[in-house]
C-alpha cells in the first residue's frame, strides 16, 4: 500500500472505532501524540487508550479535505466531529508510514 491509502485506512477503522483494525494497522512501536503534545508509546497501550477514547466519546470521527505525502510522512487536513465540544473542529493529523503500517499518529489544532 502507498503511505497515503494506509492512513485512510487506518482514519476509517478510527471512524468506524474498530479496534481490530487500529491495531493490525499499527506497528508494535507505534506512538500516538495529541494536541497538547502527551504521548501514548507502544501498540498495546496505543489500543488500550482508543478503547477508553471510544468508550468516552462514541459519536468521535475525523474528515478529511486534504492529504498530502512525503515519502513515509503524510498529512491529512480537515475536523473532527464529536459532541463534546473540544474534540470538534478544524484539526490537523501527521502520520509517520513504515510499510504498510503506522508508526506514529500525530494529531494538532489546524494551523488558520
Amino acid at each position: 500500500m502507498e503511505p497515503i491509502e494506509v492512513v485512510e485506512r487506518f482514519n476509517a477503522a478510527i471512524n468506524r472505532r474498530d479496534l481490530a483494525d487500529i491495531a493490525a494497522l499499527m506497528s508494535e512501536d507505534h506512538a500516538f501524540v495529541d494536541s497538547a503534545g502527551g504521548a501514548v508509546r507502544g501498540k498495546q497501550a496505543c489500543v488500550e487508550a482508543w478503547r477508553g477514547f471510544f468508550a468516552a466519546f462514541p459519536d468521535y470521527r475525523n474528515v478529511f479535505t486534504d492529504l498530502t505525502a512525503r515519502e513515509q510522512v503524510v498529512t491529512a487536513s480537515g475536523y473532527s466531529v464529536c459532541s463534546h465540544p473540544d474534540l470538534s473542529g478544524p484539526a490537523r493529523w501527521t502520520a509517520r508510514v513504515r510499510g504498510d503500517l503506522v508508526t506514529e499518529w500525530r494529531v494538532s489544532d489546524a494551523v488558520t
